[in-house]
């Protein structure tokens, strides 16, 4: 927005701010200005199976599903169908700015971002870090090459100086990273400066997990946490089982949370409690959890995050639920924020 003026005196806004009249356009009734939307939690290879293969819960639906579609993204040529494709449809349903996870191959996350670039969208991209995965083995790193990869594409993304689109980094989730790699990755962003992204506590089953594979650390909140990963920098996605205290500490942080509404429906993970969430001061805004999601639309995200703050209302978690103006507010500002 360049400036804000009455439209009675045409001719005089022309002369002041350098453009004619002839390129003004009206708009009609039907029409109206609004925000970009922003998608907080997208996986951009996962477009390739969006609308499918809901049928189990995460913890079987990566090792069933998504691990192995991942795997085919060494292919350069497979990834740039895909990536065209989910970042054409994102611009389409109004997304101006997103969070992308790509996967661990490197050369073919930085040609997401020379895509992102080439359609103008607003973007931080995060090659994936994992380098535990005994369900499938030849979908994961050597902890050195994922920590060595990751610095490579941190160094030649922000070399193309693309105006819109930043690295961020990208550790996938507790259960499949080392506890020398999650600090290596903290290492990491403290050094650059740089955005994180991950997912935490999305199911139960998962929640568990981290507690016998990390008993030391009292939650998983604090395991990102004494690794440097949560920071003010920070979006995590899903959050649907944290305590009181895994709250508090995020809003210590000024960590923020990625509302995934559709995803949580869809493989039956949680329902987040939004409400309490902000309550405690926590950053918040909305994703579509492509392909747990299944629709890459945020006004999609907007009616999901609707019927998951009814749900809670109708089972008496909370009085109120959150009006529309709300998450429309949450999918952009709160987003962007």
């Amino acid at each position: 927005i360049v400036f804000v003026e009455q439209a009675d005196q045409l001719e005089e806004l022309a002369k002041t701010w350098g453009f004619k009249t002839s390129d003004i356009r009206q708009l009609s009734k039907h029409e109206f200005f609004m925000p970009g939307l922003v998608d907080t939690h997208i996986h951009a290879p996962q477009y390739s199976f969006t609308g499918t293969r809901v049928d189990l819960p995460l913890l079987q639906w990566l090792t069933s599903y998504t691990f192995p579609t991942e795997a085919k993204y060494q292919d350069s040529g497979f990834a740039e169908e895909v990536y065209t494709r989910v970042v054409r449809r994102t611009l389409k349903n109004g997304t101006t700015t997103a969070c992308y996870f790509a996967t661990i191959h490197t050369d073919s996350s930085l040609l997401l971002a020379e895509i992102i670039d080439k359609f103008g969208q607003r973007a931080f991209v995060g090659k994936v870090c994992m380098d535990m995965n005994d369900s499938v083995p030849q979908y994961r790193e050597i902890t050195a090459d994922s920590v060595q990869e990751t610095e490579r594409f941190v160094k030649e993304l922000l070399e193309k100086k693309y105006p819109r689109v930043q690295p961020i980094i990208t550790p996938r989730f507790g259960p499949s990273c080392t506890e020398d790699l999650l600090n290596a990755l903290g290492d990491l962003a403290q050094t650059h400066d740089l955005h994180v992204q991950s997912h935490i506590s999305e199911n139960e089953e998962e929640v568990k997990l981290v507690e016998n594979m990390f008993p030391a650390y009292q939650n998983y909140t604090e395991l990102y946490d004494k690794n440097k990963l949560l920071t003010s920098k920070t979006v995590m996605a899903h959050a649907c089982h944290l305590s009181e205290e895994e709250l508090k500490l995020f809003s210590l942080r000024g960590a923020a949370i990625s509302h995934c509404p559709n995803s949580n429906f869809s493989l039956r993970s949680g329902v987040l409690n939004v409400r309490k969430v902000l309550e405690h001061s926590v950053k918040l805004g909305l994703g579509t959890d492509v392909a747990g999601g299944y629709s890459a639309s945020m006004l999609d995200a907007i009616r999901k995050t609707m019927m998951a703050s009814n749900s809670l209302q109708i089972n008496k978690v909370n009085e109120t639920g959150i009006t529309l103006e709300e998450a429309f507010q949450l999918a952009t500002l709160g987003g962007s924020q």
